[in-house]
């Protein structure tokens, strides 16, 4: 069984505890998840976010003096680095060795979300700091609570993967890939390709990838152990087991906030309507029973 695994940012460091100890301690937990999934048979792929570790360069950036590297260049600095870490911790569980393709996706300039940025990322700011910033920020909630300002980015939506045919002949030559790396750097253009200022959401470019090997099933983990429904309120429950059929029209009906499981769950839709077997979104810790189907939420076509 051929198997894309997302890992999400938030799931290798926090806001707060970017250290590399701290990633490579929460990478290594997976190792043996790993191990045993590769002993039973499935050929991993991964993919990862990359939200914390963008905002430390950008934290960096700012309190250097030193010029600025463009997002889409800060995008390539993480994959690079995450992929690393990656490869570094889980190659022991796999077959042969584990290589990190940097991973450029295009997106449509003329995407509504250039005329409308909504990712917040970066540092947090008060509203007289915001209000002196060159770029567009927006009013968020910080980890604590008390509101603040980010830098506002547009996030728009990956239309290919331009790497897919090297990932697709490693893959087929049975090498453990790490690619898709923060959703990809979002690029204009397929031959003559352009950086653009934006950030692509982990989720869509882990779909692309996943449809595009031929992947059975897609995983996403993240820091809870299943997506639920009524989310936040007193009647909230786990989803363990659905169809496509009923998650689309949760979604729909306004069940899942754009930012939280939104994302995860369009994504886990077009990767069945693409014809992958099985979609599960699941944490670290449940890893090994989710994709085999006893844990997480388990979503069918």
């Amino acid at each position: 069984m051929r198997t894309v695994i997302a890992l999400g940012g938030n799931a290798i460091a926090s806001d707060d505890d970017v250290t590399i100890p701290r990633q490579k301690a929460r990478i290594g937990e997976l190792a043996d998840a790993v191990g045993r999934l590769t002993e039973r048979g499935h050929e991993l792929l991964f993919t990862h976010g990359n939200g914390p570790q963008i905002g430390q360069l950008l934290l960096q950036q700012s309190a250097a003096d030193a010029p600025e590297r463009p997002l889409d260049v800060l995008v390539a600095e993480t994959q690079a680095q995450i992929g690393y870490l990656i490869a570094d911790q889980l190659e022991s569980g796999v077959d042969g060795r584990v290589t990190t393709v940097v991973t450029r996706v295009c997106v449509d300039p003329s995407d509504q979300a250039f005329e409308d940025p909504t990712k917040p990322i970066g540092p947090y700011y008060t509203e007289a700091e915001a209000a002196e910033k060159p770029f567009e920020t927006g009013p968020v909630r910080r980890p604590t609570g008390e509101r603040a300002y980010r830098r506002l980015v547009p996030s728009p939506a990956p239309t290919a993967v331009l790497e897919i045919g090297e990932i697709r002949k490693l893959v087929a030559g049975g090498v453990t890939v790490v690619c898709g790396g923060g959703g990809g750097i979002p690029v204009v253009g397929e031959r003559e390709c352009e950086g653009v200022e934006a950030v692509v959401d982990k989720d869509h470019t882990s779909q692309l990838v996943a449809s595009a090997v031929g992947a059975d099933c897609l995983v996403m983990v993240t820091r809870v152990e299943y997506a639920y429904q009524n989310f936040g309120t007193d009647d909230e429950r786990p989803i363990r087991e659905t169809d496509a059929a009923t998650l689309r029209t949760a979604l729909e009906e306004g069940e899942f906030a754009a930012g939280s499981m939104r994302p995860k769950i369009e994504s886990c839709l077009q990767f069945l309507d693409a014809g992958g077997d099985r979609a599960v979104i699941t944490a670290p810790d449940a890893l090994v029973a989710a994709v085999e189907g006893g844990s997480g939420t388990q979503i069918h076509p």
